[in-house]
């Protein structure tokens, strides 16, 4: 598995991984996360997707994407940082690409490290029994923050320093 570059042609390709993760969140029964639409017939989520190609990467497993991570400005939402950071805006993994997730938060480590920065962040659902929290703590990072958007869609900032 390789990660590459993304950019605006990946657009499809990422809306796809998205709608695959919406998919089997709903197979599980799991709508709190993502609701059980898929986020290609949602033109707020597409055009969220779309600003996120400046900083895009896509794991790729045998010429084909099973990840894709984005980095950008932290949400309004979440506290903001006390210095430097580079932020993950957006990770995804295919069921087909097992590892894609954890080798492109391994990626987001070193753009931390090569942007010369203190931490790396990240943001995500906290309900569903914990199991994303528990995700980003198995991979190293820890959790600081908690949140609540729109009233009751519980999330959690982790963190991590990226030479640690």
């Amino acid at each position: 598995m390789i990660v590459r570059p993304g950019g605006p042609a990946d657009l499809d390709t990422v809306i796809g991984l998205f709608d695959e993760a919406v998919r089997w969140l709903v197979s599980q029964g799991r709508t709190g996360q993502w609701g059980g639409e898929p986020f290609s017939t949602s033109p707020a989520r597409v055009e969220s997707l779309r600003s996120w190609s400046d900083d895009l990467h896509i794991a790729e497993l045998d010429g084909v994407a099973v990840g894709a991570l984005a980095i950008g400005p932290a949400p309004e939402y979440v506290p903001p940082a006390t210095g430097p950071e580079v932020y993950v805006t957006a990770l995804v993994g295919s069921r087909r690409g097992r590892g894609a997730g954890r080798l492109l938060l391994e990626h987001a480590r070193a753009e931390a490290v090569a942007r010369n920065v203190e931490r790396l962040r990240v943001d995500c659902y906290a309900g569903g029994g914990g199991a994303l929290v528990a995700f980003y703590v198995s991979a190293g990072f820890t959790p600081t923050d908690t949140f609540t958007v729109e009233g009751d869609w519980p999330g959690q900032v982790l963190e991590m320093p990226p030479r640690g």
